[in-house]
């Protein structure tokens, strides 16, 4: 999809020419336009109000077909409520949403009477366009693509709006990227094709990629890793991509990625009833894949490594057993008292591995619990650190980019389940504060660098009829990245592509 960045004001939207015009209407505000105009636009606004067809509310619509002296052949009114950015985000949502079955190609969304069309509006209509027109097509050539081609978003200065726009157009890039790995079949995203995809964002100015196989695991000393893929036939791959936009001499910020391509369980074999669900236990490796995407449409001035440990987790005859021992990078020694808790297993030895980066900060993205999902749902991603100055930013970045998470505990008192007669450490605790055990578990791998996990179990994909990816964390992630960069005073190197007209290409 392409996107543009155009001013038009109130009284020119009814000369616009295009298969649809979407123009979101807020309640009384300061930056209400169309209440005195003349145009055939404002006046079609006023009439619907004033006859109670139509009201701010958000997400409310009302749709016309060729209205009278209005060039766009479908006029869409969308409720905005009180314009914030939240309420943009749905109302643009509800509007591309309805046009999606539609035969329109070129639709102009006009931000209307919003008052607010600061960057981070702009940004949130841009990702709702992305969200809304989303449509997996790789395993499924029976479905119809969406015909919308392209998307002009109308502002009142788009001077003013162009970092908003750029933004909001990197992350439709990496969303879309992230979305798509994690709704493939596992048979269409192994940890070989997962590599492959990594490898592709080579092409982009300044990423690197390295793929690592099983002989080169194993000589790092990689035993926790190494265990939970021995049971499958699927060679194991560890991804290690850098991003640089900064000096070298600069230490990164680490993204780890949970890349479970499958997970049965193993020998802990799980209930057959929606396992095959588990093709998104690989949603915390999609979502880094998903931020390097990002990054390289806004290119800032940091320097980022994404590490993704890819396996499936299966029970054959070579599968590890409960009460099995091994040995992990760091030296520790891990009995795995139950095998489906193998993504800590995985990620323990990338964390290991994040020390020779010396990095700034190291953030572990995971599916990794159920637990989680009973303690918050499919609002917030569980936030655990015990650096107070990385969960701030954390959280911060989680509100400003609508991407929520939530500080959880680390109290010392809950890694009391995790001592074993067998080894340095148990992989599970019991039932009881299953997210806060499994974080204090990865928390004995990460004690030398400042360190968060998101446990994304909850949020990174939704079941039943609307059963999919959501590319969460993506956003917040590169709200937080783009902060550090301004923290630092110097927010991007100058993109390749304009401001003006970018497009929107997984």
């Amino acid at each position: 999809m392409n996107f543009e960045l155009k001013t038009l004001a109130q009284d020119e939207l009814s000369r616009e020419k295009c298969d649809a015009l979407v123009v979101l209407v807020a309640n009384d505000a300061p930056g209400q336009t169309f209440s005195k105009g003349l145009d055939a636009c404002s006046q079609l606004i006023n009439l619907a109000i004033k006859s109670g067809d139509f009201e701010a509310k958000v997400g409310k619509l009302l749709s016309s077909y060729r209205p009278s002296g209005i060039a766009a052949i479908r006029m869409i009114l969308v409720g905005a409520g009180d314009g914030s950015v939240k309420n943009v985000r749905a109302a643009v949502f509800a509007a591309i949403g309805a046009l999606k079955g539609s035969n329109a190609v070129n639709v102009v969304v006009s931000l209307g009477s919003v008052s607010n069309q600061a960057d981070d509006v702009v940004r949130a209509a841009i990702v709702a366009c992305g969200d809304a027109a989303y449509v997996y097509e790789t395993t499924k050539p029976s479905v119809t693509s969406p015909k919308l081609k392209k998307v002009v978003l109308a502002v009142v200065n788009s001077a003013h709006s162009k970092a908003g726009f750029n933004k909001g157009v990197a992350l439709v890039n990496g969303l879309s990227l992230a979305k798509e790995w994690a709704n493939r079949p596992a048979n269409h995203a192994t940890p070989t094709l997962l590599a492959t995809a990594a490898k592709a964002l080579k092409k982009y100015a300044n990423i690197k990629v390295d793929v690592l196989g099983p002989k080169e695991v194993s000589k790092l000393g990689m035993g926790s890793f190494t265990s939970v893929s021995q049971g499958s036939n699927e060679p194991l791959r560890f991804i290690v991509m850098h991003y640089n936009g900064a000096d070298k001499s600069e230490s990164p910020t680490v993204l780890v990625g949970k890349g479970i391509t499958f997970d049965t369980g193993g020998i802990s074999i799980k209930p057959a009833s929606e396992m095959d669900e588990m093709k998104f236990d690989m949603c915390g490796a999609a979502s880094v894949l998903g931020v390097f995407r990002a990054l390289a449409d806004l290119r800032p001035a940091i320097n980022v490594v994404g590490l993704i440990p890819a396996c499936e987790n299966m029970p054959d005859g070579r599968a590890i057993k409960p009460g099995d021992v091994v040995t992990s990078m760091s030296g520790q020694t891990i009995e795995i008292l139950n095998t489906d808790a193998e993504g800590r297993l995985v990620l323990c030895d990338a964390l290991t591995y994040a020390e020779r980066f010396k990095p700034r900060a190291v953030i572990d993205v995971a599916t990794l619990t159920g637990a989680c999902v009973v303690a918050l749902g499919g609002v917030r991603s569980g936030l655990f650190s015990s650096d107070s100055a990385l969960t701030s930013a954390l959280v911060k970045a989680g509100e400003s980019s609508l991407d929520l998470c939530w500080h959880m505990p680390l109290d010392d008192e809950y890694a009391e389940g995790l001592k074993t007669n067998f080894a340095d450490v148990a992989n599970v605790a019991g039932r009881a504060g299953g997210a806060v055990t499994a974080a204090k578990f990865l928390q004995r791998f990460a004690s030398k660098f400042p360190w968060a996990h998101l446990d994304i179990a909850g949020t990174a994909w939704k079941s039943g009829t609307a059963k999919g990816a959501t590319g969460r964390p993506v956003a917040l992630l590169i709200d937080y990245l783009l902060a550090q960069a301004q923290a630092k005073g110097d927010l991007a190197r100058p993109a390749k592509t304009a401001a003006k007209k970018r497009s929107s290409t997984a």
